[in-house]
């Protein structure tokens, strides 16, 4: 199996000369494992996962380390999290850089675990699965968007061109389901793949726990609970909305989308690359692809998602906005593959609220032209690495 470049690469060789401890966390199956082995082969590699390797390092974690006098690389470790507080006693003695590569898939205690006992000592790094940038190093082409809506982006599916329906189904069931149960005590696990699949159907708009409490039949607080699981196991995060104290019409509940809008696709029913073609709900799917595309971008270089959308009362909506230091990127997101003048209306008026947007003004689009109008740049989807890296490299 051909290894396919990671853009996260070069940050984790510029960081193990300056941690004793690498942690790389995001969704399972999103290539973690491939890329700390690529990166760092020639430390050991211990799978918790594997029960006799957690038997011992459950039950003589002090021997089980000094197997290991230069390191080693801990794959999902939140399967050992005690562990981290004998990784810390003994970076802290020997004071070497890049000892251990850690990863995690679940963030059920562990960011805990991780704060108290490697604050200082850790860099950190979210990896989610492959980008548009990292594909093209793969395909040599751009993909269709109904194909990209469809496949997703977990690595195994294009490596090893995986029917994505089948894979996708078996992902929910093999990994998900079993992280399910491992966080909380469900009484009833078809309740819970009813909300994953009405989730879906939420995609993009603002988080309504109430609707989602009454369709399923359970309380809000079970909701809220599911949805702490979800983004635990990297399913799904929740956008934060822009917000000013002195605002007080603007919207302040998040929105929701999926890390893989593959797996959304998924969970929606979506077969074929062709149910895509009139779904009402591919704008949404789009919209979920570019932000998980700007996350991706940032994430990947071990920065922060510094996103946030907007809505007010008055009905005034951008999809996304970028914020760096005090100065703001507004986005507006269309799977429309005509430039139509209306698609930067929202982004005219919010700059009539917050004047002086200095990183400029984006509208990301399934269309091919690259035009500015107005002083707001129209541009395809696949070059969005391309124009973050204008004011954001690295």
């Amino acid at each position: 199996m051909r290894y396919i470049p990671r853009i996260s690469e070069s940050y984790l060789k510029d960081m193990v000369q300056q941690y004793p401890v690498i942690t790389v966390t995001g969704p399972r199956q999103s290539g973690k494992t491939t890329l700390v082995q690529q990166v760092f082969s020639q430390k050991p590699y211990l799978n918790l996962e594997k029960p006799s390797v957690r038997e011992f390092a459950l039950e003589d974690p002090e021997g089980f380390l000094n197997q290991y006098p230069s390191g080693a690389i801990l794959d999902e470790i939140q399967r050992t999290p005690h562990l981290l507080s004998y990784i810390q006693a003994i970076v802290d003695e020997q004071e070497s850089q890049g000892l251990y590569i850690l990863t995690g898939s679940h963030q059920f205690g562990l960011r805990d675990a991780i704060n108290q006992s490697l604050a200082g000592r850790t860099a950190l790094l979210r990896l989610l699965p492959f980008s548009l940038e990292e594909l093209q190093f793969h395909k040599k082409k751009n993909m269709s968007l109904e194909k990209i809506l469809y496949h997703g982006f977990y690595p195994r599916i294009h490596k090893d061109r995986l029917n994505p329906t089948q894979a996708l189904g078996d992902y929910c069931e093999t990994y998900l389901e079993r992280d399910v149960r491992q966080g909380v005590k469900l009484k009833n696990l078809y309740l819970f793949q009813m909300f994953m699949r009405l989730t879906a159907g939420q995609i993009g708009q603002i988080m309504n726990y109430q609707s989602l409490a009454d369709a399923i039949g359970v309380s809000q607080v079970t909701i809220k609970e599911w949805i702490s699981i979800l983004e635990a196991s990297f399913v799904i995060f929740l956008l934060p909305p822009y917000h000013k104290n002195i605002r007080k019409r603007l919207i302040k509940r998040p929105k929701l989308y999926f890390y893989d809008v593959g797996l959304a696709s998924y969970l929606l029913g979506i077969e074929k690359e062709t149910h895509l073609r009139s779904h009402p709900l591919k704008g949404f799917l789009f919209e979920n692809l570019v932000i998980t595309e700007l996350f991706k971008y940032r994430l990947h270089r071990g920065r922060r998602a510094a996103f946030q959308f907007y809505r007010d009362s008055n009905g005034v909506e951008v999809d996304l906005l970028f914020q760096k230091g005090p100065h703001l990127l507004p986005i507006e997101i269309k799977s429309a593959e005509t430039i139509h003048g209306k698609f930067s209306k929202d982004i005219a008026l919010f700059e009539k609220i917050e004047p002086g947007l200095d990183l400029g003004k984006w509208v990301v689009y399934a269309g091919h032209t690259h035009q500015k109008r107005q002083g707001v740049d129209y541009f395809n989807y696949h070059r969005i690495a391309e124009f973050f890296q204008k004011f954001d490299p690295g």
